[in-house]
């Protein structure tokens, strides 16, 4: 026998309700972080905003150095464009890596008009040996800077850069 139906009044709605977190991109990074850290917690951000709120709270020479390579039309690689020959280190973060915060200093040496007294084969191998020095993750950033190519990997343009950092002055370097 069909069962009976009940009335509006005591029909019993069932539905699933799911709570949905959404959890921003935390903004917490150790002490002295790899610019990659900050690089990829950049680019899990969103909205320009955002993005130069992070960009500011990390700021440090090294990765204003990179993102000047990376963006400034007049700060021209002398290192061949493409990929690099080098041997990743691959020994654990935090062991024996150095990093950026150390080696932007000698990014000059890599740029026209930084060190012309280099010759083409010493610069490249000083650069070869800056990149196995540096955690792989670094280095990958370097390369990427060296050919004007950050934007393939992190979320990032040179106008949150300029927002971000309004003291660079573009232009005029090489």
């Amino acid at each position: 026998m069909p069962r009976p139906k009940a009335s509006p009044a005591t029909a019993v709605k069932k539905t699933k309700s799911f709570t949905v977190k959404k959890t921003a991109a935390s903004t917490k990074l150790p002490p002295n972080p790899f610019v990659s850290e900050i690089l990829d917690l950049v680019s899990k951000q969103r909205g320009v905003a955002k993005k130069v709120t992070v960009l500011k709270q990390y700021e440090n020479p090294a990765l204003k150095a990179i993102l000047i390579w990376n963006f400034d039309e007049t700060a021209v690689s002398v290192i061949p464009e493409g990929e690099v020959p080098y041997e990743k280190n691959d020994v654990p973060a935090g062991t024996d890596h150095t990093s950026l915060r150390k080696e932007w200093k000698n990014l000059y040496h890599f740029l026209k008009g930084g060190n012309n007294t280099l010759s083409t084969m010493r610069r490249e191998t000083m650069f070869i040996q800056m990149l196995e020095g540096l955690h792989p993750e670094e280095a990958e950033i370097v390369c990427l800077a060296k050919d004007s190519n950050l934007e393939s990997k992190y979320k990032l343009t040179k106008g949150v850069v300029a927002t971000a950092f309004p003291d660079i002055k573009w232009g005029d370097r090489s």
